[in-house]
């Protein structure tokens, strides 16, 4: 099945999504934490904080963190859950470099490590963690049901998995607010930080364009997640998707 945010893409048609994705982080890593702190009000703090401790119940010693990107949430997951490991992986190696200062800095490098990996295709071993989290990056999967696929290939059976990520609010007047908001004011902002005047226009359309609530719910359970329940933040603008791999009979 083809999802409608699957068919956006930050440079128009030519390319496969995937690259221009990749081509189009790389582009903006020097700027990406600011905008996300600068658009956000500082807000999505709050939400990774939630996100991360709904995994607290569980206390999973090995953590996969996909599309990690400049490893804020690996680090805060690191942080607040003290794994033995914890691998974040992106297909954005401008990212990634970044990351890696990051986790130098906060002292974590026998704990957080970051590698380029597909996420549409993730080498790495099956059933090998006990957690695996998706920080604002699923929209912008080529392929959602395959990238949930593979998420749920490397979980082993009970592995639970945490999903955050930006929505449109639906209900007025929050939902013309959010129009205003991410029509006009992130394009510019994010054009004159960014200096690329294409992603600040792709990241919100995909926000719009995503599946969510319900939707998002019942495509887990379709990819064979089990649990999965959902929360809303902030009136809509972040939702949190908990679920588990089911254990073996």
């Amino acid at each position: 099945m083809t999802y409608k945010q699957e068919t956006i893409k930050p440079y128009g048609e030519q390319g496969d999504k995937g690259w221009q994705v990749e081509h189009m982080f790389d582009r903006i890593a020097h700027s990406y934490d600011l905008l996300n702190h600068c658009l956000s009000l500082g807000i999505d703090r709050r939400w990774r904080r939630a996100a991360i401790d709904s995994l607290r119940p569980f206390a999973p010693r090995y953590i996969l963190d996909v599309a990690t990107g400049t490893g804020d949430f690996a680090i805060m997951a690191a942080k607040r859950l003290q794994p033995r490991s914890l691998l974040g992986v992106d297909i954005s190696e401008g990212m990634l470099k970044v990351g890696r200062k990051k986790v130098l800095r906060a002292d974590l490098a026998d704990v957080v490590t970051f590698q380029r990996e597909d996420c549409m295709a993730l080498g790495l071993a099956d059933n090998t963690f006990d957690a695996l989290t998706v920080a604002y990056g699923i929209r912008n999967y080529e392929d959602l049901d395959r990238g949930l696929g593979e998420m749920l290939r490397v979980l082993k059976p009970g592995g639970r998995l945490v999903i955050i990520e930006l929505t449109a609010p639906r209900r007025a007047p929050m939902k013309q607010l959010f129009w205003l908001y991410s029509h006009v004011l992130m394009p510019l902002v994010g054009r004159l930080i960014s200096r690329d005047r294409h992603a600040y226009s792709y990241l919100p359309a995909t926000m719009e364009a995503f599946p969510q609530g319900e939707e998002m719910q019942g495509i887990l359970r379709k990819a064979g997640f089990a649990e999965v329940q959902f929360r809303r933040f902030t009136f809509g603008l972040s939702t949190l998707y908990t679920a588990c791999k089911p254990k073996k009979p």
